[in-house]
Order: C-alpha cells, then sequence, then structure tokens
C-alpha cells in the first residue's frame, strides 16, 4: 500500500518530480514556488538555484535535448523572464521531458502584478496542465511528464498560491513513467532556430498542438462532477472545490488541461444544463474563449476578476452578485527586521533626500513608513535601467539626488546588463548605484545565490564576486563598505558620490542577521572537515 503523506502542493510537485525521475532542476526562488526546489533536493535530486529564470529554463532545455527528464520553477513573473526560451523550445521541441512549473500569485500576497500564466500557454502554443490540490500535483505532474514526451514539447504547469501552500494528503499511488535512457542525438534542423527551420517547426508545433487537442478532448483530464440540470459551472485549479461546496446542486466540470483547451468537451456539457457560468481566478482566460466558441455562458462582473476567490466569494459570483467584497481585517504592515542592515542605508537615504530607485527584495520595505525612502520599484533588476532614465532627464541639480538600490540576488538575476548600459551610456552627470550584500535571497526564505557561493544544501560551490563584476564592466569607482565597521560613514561617502561626475558602485556588505546562526554552523562543519548536518552546531 502507499504511504499516505501531508504535503503541500509544491512538495507534491517534488515527489512526483523524483519519483519519476526528473534528472535536473533549476529555478530562481519566488513565493509560491520556492519550496519545490528545496524538496526536490531534500529527497536527494540534483537541483540548483539559477541567476534568473530565463537560465534556469535554458538549463532544462538543455538537459531536454539530451533525453533527460527536467524541470525548471519559478512564480510568475519569473515566467516573463523565461518567456523568450519559452517560446523559441516550444518550437525545437525536446526529446525527453520538459516541465516548466509557474505559480501564479492571484490576490498578489507576495508579488508586484497579478498577471495570469495561461496566458503564456496560449501566446506560446505549447500545452498547460493544473492541478486542483496536492494530491493533483502529484499525479498531474507525472501526466506532465508523460505528454512532453509523448508529443516532445515543453509543458507548462499552473499552480496558483493556495495549491502551492495548502497541505493535504497525498497517496503516491500513481506508477512513475520509468525514466529513459539519457542519450543526445544530433538534430540541426530542429534545434537551431534559423529562419529555415523555424517555418517547418512551427506547423509541426502547431500539427502537435492539434493532436494534444483530440486528445484532451478524449481523455481523463476534463471530469464531470454530475448533480443538477439547473447551473453548470465550469472551474479550474482551487476554483473547483470552491465550486462544488459553493453550490451543492451544481454539476462541475473541472478542467486539468487548460491549454488546448477541450471546447467540444465543454459544449456537451454546456447542452446538458439550463445555465452555464466559469469560475475562474485571474483574467477570464476560459469564459473569453467559450463566448469566442459560441457557446452562451454568463458574463462575470469585472469584480471577480482580481484577488483570489474563496467559497463565500465562488456563492455571490455564481449568484450574480456585484456587491463588493468585504473589507479585509487591517494586518500590521511588513517593516525591515530590527537590526537589519538596510536600515542604515535608508536612513542616509533620507537624509539625503536622494531619489531611489528601487527594486524587488526586502529592500522594497524601505519605501514604507517610517523611512518612506524608495520612489520606484518596476521589477527584478529595474532600478539601474530606471535609475540612469531619471539621470538622463532631469536637470543636473536633479539629477545628482538619484540613486540606484537593489540586492546583492537581484543584481545577479538581472542588474548586471543594467551596469553594462551605465558603463556604455553613462549619463553626464555620473551614476550612483548602491547594492544591499546581505549575502542571501532574504525575503524568499534566505536561499542561496551564485554571490553567496552555496548552493541549495548551503553546500560550497562556486562564487560570483559582485565587486569584481563590477570593475570588469569598467565602473569607474567601486568600492565594498562593511556595514558592522564603518556603516556610520555611509552619509559621507554617498555625499560624495553623488556630486562626483563617474560612475559608481558601493557595496553595502553585511549578513543578514536572520542567517548569522547558520552561516557560524556552516562554516564550523567545514572548517572541521564534516559535511554532516548538525554535528557541529
Amino acid at each position: 500500500m502507499a504511504e499516505r503523506q501531508l504535503l503541500s502542493g509544491d512538495e507534491a510537485v517534488a515527489l512526483a518530480a523524483h519519483r519519476c525521475g526528473v534528472s535536473l532542476a533549476s529555478g530562481y526562488p519566488g513565493t509560491p514556488s520556492t519550496e519545490i526546489i528545496e524538496a526536490f533536493a531534500g529527497l536527494g535530486g540534483r537541483a540548483g538555484w539559477a541567476p534568473n529564470e530565463k537560465v534556469a529554463v535554458e538549463v532544462a532545455i538543455g538537459a531536454a535535448f539530451c533525453g533527460a527528464r527536467a524541470m525548471a520553477t519559478m512564480k510568475h513573473v519569473g515566467l516573463n523572464v523565461a518567456a523568450d526560451p519559452l517560446f523559441t523550445v516550444a518550437e525545437t521541441g525536446v526529446d525527453g521531458a520538459l516541465v516548466i512549473v509557474t505559480c501564479d500569485d492571484p490576490g498578489m500576497a507576495s508579488s508586484q502584478n497579478e498577471q495570469d500564466s495561461r496566458r503564456y500557454a496560449i501566446a506560446a502554443a505549447v500545452p498547460m496542465l493544473e492541478p486542483t490540490d496536492a494530491q493533483e500535483a502529484h499525479d498531474l505532474f507525472l501526466e506532465a511528464v508523460r505528454l512532453s514526451e509523448r508529443w516532445k514539447v515543453p509543458v507548462l504547469f499552473r499552480m496558483t498560491t493556495r495549491v502551492c501552500h495548502t497541505q493535504g494528503v497525498v497517496v503516491a499511488a500513481a506508477e512513475a513513467p520509468p525514466a529513459p535512457p539519457i542519450v543526445y542525438c544530433r538534430d540541426i534542423p530542429a534545434r537551431v532556430m534559423i529562419p529555415a527551420n523555424a517555418r517547418p517547426a512551427h506547423r509541426r508545433l502547431r500539427a502537435k498542438l492539434a493532436e494534444i487537442l483530440a486528445w484532451g478532448e478524449a481523455g481523463t483530464l476534463v471530469r464531470e462532477h454530475r448533480r443538477g440540470r439547473r447551473m453548470g459551472v465550469v472551474a479550474n485549479g482551487v476554483c473547483v472545490p470552491h465550486a462544488l461546496e459553493a453550490e451543492p446542486d451544481a454539476s462541475v466540470l473541472q478542467l486539468n488541461l487548460i491549454h488546448p483547451l477541450p471546447i467540444e468537451r465543454i459544449r456537451s456539457f454546456a447542452a446538458t444544463v439550463d445555465a452555464l457560468a466559469v469560475v475562474e481566478e485571474g483574467d477570464p482566460v476560459i469564459e473569453e474563449q467559450l463566448l469566442a466558441a459560441g457557446i452562451r455562458v454568463r458574463r462575470r462582473p469585472e469584480m471577480y476578476r482580481f484577488g483570489e476567490h474563496d467559497v463565500p466569494r465562488v456563492r455571490r459570483l455564481l449568484a450574480g452578485e456585484a456587491i463588493p467584497d468585504p473589507p479585509r481585517p487591517r494586518g500590521k504592515p511588513p517593516q525591515l527586521c530590527n537590526g537589519c542592515p538596510h536600515r542604515t542605508a535608508y536612513d542616509a537615504f533620507k537624509g539625503l533626500q536622494v531619489y531611489a530607485a528601487g527594486d524587488i527584495g526586502c529592500y522594497s520595505l524601505g519605501a514604507l513608513p517610517p523611512f518612506e525612502a524608495m520612489d520606484t520599484l518596476v521589477c527584478m533588476g529595474a532600478a539601474i535601467g530606471v535609475g540612469l532614465g531619471m539621470r538622463r532627464v532631469l536637470p543636473d541639480s536633479e539629477a545628482r539626488k538619484v540613486v540606484s538600490v537593489l540586492g546583492d540576488s537581484t543584481f545577479v538575476h538581472s542588474g548586471i546588463t543594467g551596469i553594462v548600459e551605465m558603463v556604455y551610456n553613462p549619463p553626464p552627470t555620473g551614476h550612483v548605484v548602491v547594492i544591499l550584500d546581505n549575502g542571501t535571497t532574504a525575503m524568499t526564505g534566505m536561499q542561496e545565490h551564485p554571490a553567496t557561493g552555496r548552493g541549495v544544501a548551503h553546500d560550497l560551490i562556486g562564487r560570483v564576486r559582485l565587486e569584481d563584476i563590477c570593475r570588469g564592466c569598467g565602473v569607474q569607482h567601486v568600492e565594498v563598505i562593511d556595514m558592522h565597521s564603518a556603516g556610520a560613514s555611509l552619509p559621507a561617502k554617498l555625499a560624495e558620490r553623488l556630486a562626483c561626475d563617474q560612475t559608481s558602485v558601493l557595496i553595502l556588505r553585511r549578513p543578514c542577521l536572520l542567517t548569522v546562526k547558520r552561516l557560524r554552523e556552516l562554516e564550523a562543519r567545514e572548517a572541521a572537515g564534516c559535511g554532516q548536518e548538525g554535528c557541529c552546531g
């Protein structure tokens, strides 16, 4: 009998990936996806944090080109970064299996936007599967591997915050497909996407998608929960259990195949009910496709496009109510930890009244009281480019107030190209970039990154040095400031660089206080030549 385990959706995906012999997993940490890589590595899988999501997908593509089973993981905004290789690998295809797990964040619990990754499946013409709970996360991942290997295409595997983080009983009873041998077969026309090869590849992709649609229409990835005929509901993801509970007399059509959408199966279901509604979080992706196909479906009010659904909200949606949601109870605003080294930087910014082009990470909390010392936040790595744009158009006296601020993990993720832009197109007043180096990817749970020199399990691996990158790119002034011993000099140092016409990078270095104990334990074990967790703590 298969073992019963209490797992989150993220952990269930990791278990499935390990059971079916995923040879390589790569990702970039971001809530709600982070735990997939950590859990997979904890099970003994080969996993690594990539500098960003684009690289994670490219690494996984390389493995899948060799016939291996590969996985890349990210949150929804990470799929923006990975879109370039995604669109092309859809046409090249793969020899093994490539599953790209994207975790959406309806309601923006920890994100800067509320985009819907289902749009990417349509745009890139790749199949997408979506589970409703942890058990389905496990079972559907195995199905995604089978689908990818059968049609030689990448598969997008979409989850949302509640599925990622909600725990449920998982029974690993579904048979894991045995892993094939890893062999590289050279195929230049299929892998080299020059126009002459890309044109037939695009036609092959569309033909595969048509075959997948026919398979999906007749397969088990669409399930009917048949109850009454007064109302029918089409739902996906966590909305399925919500709909089943909210309207006990309604028949519910559960979609685990999100793209290509099994339109004819839905059309047949619609013919058996008096009225049809769609329950989906985010954009009206399913609703729009049904209307375009001529299937009569009740339009939902615009308010249900925003935020997460729960049972009471779905009940109001199905009743056609458009009254505002009840106000959420006020929570405690997030803030930088007491003693956080970033506080010194924001005190300096506020005192000097700089315009801080900011970025994604713990330091984004510098925009909130009591500091209110960060002026912009767009996306990972945007701080440098946005700051340069401000410098180039403001009058000189105002331009000298502009500072770009980002963290060490964010810098490696997508800040390096901003440094290249600063060196290549320097503003007349120069520019100042401040890297808040706390030695971790703190906001997503203290993960490692290339500049820490440690891997997923915090083991020593290769290390990238931020100051060497900046000097190698040609930044005129690069300075590392130890915030433990020299933090008090920061306001004067910052004022000096703002008054200078040079390009400058100040790296403010001090470990995050939440990682200090772990670092000491790791260093003690390494000094003792011991690799066992906890023995020298």
